[in-house]
């Protein structure tokens, strides 16, 4: 977080975790984005979730648990694969699929028998865990956080972000902390590593900040592409994180034919030239050609766009390389939300 930007206080934190504890929502910043967090072992608190997001409730959310939480508590086994995936990304922006234990509700996993767990490196999303952590008598708190968005639009990667998004809940409805803008700009990386035991090997549900090569270095084997037998888990459906203005994707050398029949005072286009192909056709952006930090701005970008009145926001298609897998997920599920 940069210097100057607001953080919530410790009395702020305090009060959060009084509200989980008493099943209320918390909005709270993490390094990827903000999410909508309750009480992950309160079945009506995961309901005010779904209820505010109007997100299905087949689909999973993700359980935060602060560094040094006993995973044992919240999954029925921890294989060595998913140990040392924790040793080497945790506290980050990694979210590891493990067989939820049978005490912890189904109503956070989806119904599903797995759990997904993830530590975040934020430092008042840690200290929000720890408070709750602290009110616990067993000493474990997990709270289920979601992107706090509505279903399926473009995730939070800022405080007001949130509330712009639920301006029907007021401050006693939902408590929004301070955190500044997250740094990573995307959700977490999954990975599923809950039928280790079965003999699969680790399964990439949805790429992030952490490739698919780290992950290599550190397992010794590239996860594989996600099956028909893998979890549900959150962001996987083919449309989502879409700004409500229609997003179309162009490959690159095609601006001609994509802008051959937009209205150039209301259209924006994103471009990762250093100079705009067609300077009078729309409104342009250009942004650099890298990947961590595009990926850092996206949301925030589309996001800025989405409430200037365009008609369309096109966006050019990055490149295919794997450093740049998480934005064009990302881009293409937006996109697809529009086909």
């Amino acid at each position: 977080m940069s210097a100057g930007e607001h953080q919530a206080t410790e009395p702020q934190i305090r009060q959060a975790a009084e509200r989980l504890q008493a099943g209320g929502l918390v909005a709270f910043p993490t390094e990827t984005v903000y999410g909508l967090g309750a009480d992950a072992e309160n079945p009506e608190a995961i309901a005010r979730i779904y209820a505010a997001k109007g997100r299905p409730s087949s689909h999973p959310l993700i359980v935060h648990v602060a560094p040094g939480a006993d995973i044992s508590y919240w999954a029925a086994s921890v294989p060595p694969e998913a140990q040392a995936l924790m040793q080497a990304f945790w506290p980050g922006p990694l979210t590891l699929i493990l067989p939820r234990a049978p005490h912890i509700p189904d109503a956070v996993a989806g119904g599903q028998d797995t759990i997904g767990l993830r530590c975040p490196a934020h430092p008042v999303a840690q200290a929000l865990l720890q408070a709750f952590a602290r009110l616990r008598p067993n000493g474990q708190a997990g709270v289920a956080g979601p992107s706090a968005n509505k279903f399926g639009q473009v995730s939070p990667t800022r405080a007001d972000h949130v509330r712009s998004e639920f301006p029907e809940l007021d401050d006693t409805r939902l408590l929004v902390l301070e955190g500044g803008a997250s740094q990573v700009g995307i959700e977490s990386t999954i990975v599923d590593v809950s039928r280790i035991d079965l003999g699969v090997g680790p399964v990439l549900l949805r790429p992030g900040h952490i490739t698919a090569e780290q992950i290599r270095q550190v397992l010794g084997v590239s996860p594989a592409a996600p099956d028909q037998a893998a979890p549900r888990v959150s962001g996987s459906l083919k449309a989502h994180y879409a700004p409500r203005t229609p997003l179309v994707l162009v490959p690159a050398g095609q601006w001609d034919q994509a802008l051959a029949n937009a209205d150039s005072a209301r259209t924006a286009a994103i471009t990762f030239a250093a100079q705009p192909p067609l300077p009078q056709a729309a409104v342009w952006e250009c942004w650099p050609s890298d990947p961590v930090r595009v990926a850092s701005r996206l949301y925030e970008g589309l996001r800025r766009l989405d409430q200037q009145g365009y008609v369309c926001i096109f966006v050019e298609q990055p490149p295919q390389g794997p450093d740049w897998q998480a934005v064009n997920d990302r881009l293409g599920r937006a996109a697809a939300a529009f086909v």
